[in-house]
């Protein structure tokens, strides 16, 4: 399927795809600390996301078991930071995301990290095989903290008896 493209350019659009991606999810995050939160917003990005999981219909993106281990477990370190810096507070009987500064370095962190693995490991591993196994990274990133997210805010939803 991508036999004909070099694999150079294929790295260099997924790297920009990568961070048009992580520039949107920092805007989508902006914009989102503006109005309440509510399970259904927490959840469907996680639900959204699962679709990308049809790449794997496709040869080229399949990665073996142990690369699907080493990128779960690397999701779910990256998540415990995200987990750690999400917090909800309640304004005018609303539960709202609150701001945090540390968020967007965590998000540009993560996201400089991925770009930098990418890159050294672009050498070792099909670029194909590579976007499979940073989808599981992320997928596995997003699902914990998500699932974190929905625990915490239902807390606050039962501790302050808000109507959802």
């Amino acid at each position: 399927m991508f036999a004909s493209i070099p694999s150079q350019y294929l790295l260099i659009g997924s790297t920009v795809m990568a961070i048009f991606m992580g520039s949107l999810v920092m805007f989508m995050r902006i914009k989102s600390q503006k109005k309440p939160v509510n399970a259904k917003k927490i959840l469907i990005p996680p639900i959204a996301m699962s679709t990308g999981a049809l790449m794997f219909i496709f040869e080229e993106f399949r990665v073996s078991p142990m690369q699907i281990l080493e990128a779960m477990s690397v999701g779910i370190v990256f998540s415990t930071v995200l987990i750690a810096t999400s917090k909800f507070e309640v304004r005018d009987q609303q539960i709202f995301m609150k701001r945090s500064k540390a968020f967007f370095f965590i998000l540009i962190g993560l996201l400089l990290v991925r770009i930098l693995a990418k890159v050294i490991l672009s050498s070792a591993f099909d670029v194909a095989e590579l976007g499979g196994m940073f989808w599981i990274l992320a997928f596995s990133m997003l699902w914990p903290w998500r699932i974190a997210m929905l625990i915490k805010y239902k807390k606050i939803e039962k501790s302050q008896m808000i109507k959802p």
